[in-house]
């Protein structure tokens, strides 16, 4: 197959594995088909929000489920197309899990299908992204800190992505980096942030929603 067939169908594959409702699926089985998650808590489709609603331990379930998505997907890229294959298909991955053409384009935030798809194209980063996530999301000075340490998150990944690339540092379990690895995790990048940017609005309704609720019950 020549290469363009190969990237446009990393692409698909990307996509439609991103599309699988983790989120959906994950609680209908924990509570028998009684909760739909995109009704409940922040109405997010995501890892946050079924621990929210269903505890810990189902929330980590989605987050496994969410980070073998990006994962998956961006081994299959690669298998279909090699590198650039996996540059693909990642990135449409996330833009099949925020954006799902079966659930009218309505999902998830896709923080954790992009750092599936992290460990597929540059393992040895993710300590580094782990430890900046975690940092960033304590810092106090931040109101939507969930939001500030994606952003600094995703702004590190894609300049440390890009200086791997410049310095050609080995990248062992992934293929060798090229400038796909900087582009890809700018890609995911901005789909993340557009999607928070989406969603922030709704999750502010549904508080203030809640908040009025607890003012007008009786006490």
């Amino acid at each position: 197959m020549p290469r363009l067939p190969r990237l446009v169908a990393s692409a698909a594959v990307g996509y439609l594995v991103g599309t699988i409702p983790s989120a959906d699926v994950v609680t209908r089985v924990a509570t028998g088909g009684r909760v739909n998650i995109r009704q409940a808590g922040t109405g997010n489709p995501g890892a946050a929000n079924v621990a929210g609603v269903l505890g810990k331990k189902w929330g980590a379930v989605v987050l496994v489920a969410d980070l073998a998505k990006g994962f998956g997907a961006a081994k299959l890229g690669c298998r279909l197309a090699a590198a650039p294959g996996l540059h693909t298909a990642g990135p449409a991955a996330v833009a099949g899990h925020c954006f799902p053409v079966f659930e009218r384009f309505d999902g998830g935030k896709g923080v954790a299908t992009s750092v599936g798809q992290m460990l597929a194209s540059a393992p040895l980063y993710f300590p580094i992204d782990a430890s900046v996530g975690f940092i960033a999301s304590r810092l106090p000075f931040f109101e939507r800190r969930a939001f500030a340490a994606t952003e600094i998150a995703s702004a590190t990944w894609v300049a440390c992505s890009l200086l791997w690339w410049k310095r050609r540092w080995p990248n062992p379990g992934a293929p060798p980096t090229t400038v796909g690895l900087p582009l890809a995790a700018a890609a995911s990048s901005l789909i993340i942030r557009y999607r928070f940017m989406q969603t922030n609005a709704r999750v502010d309704a549904w508080r203030e929603h809640a908040g009025e609720e607890a003012t007008q019950s009786p006490g």
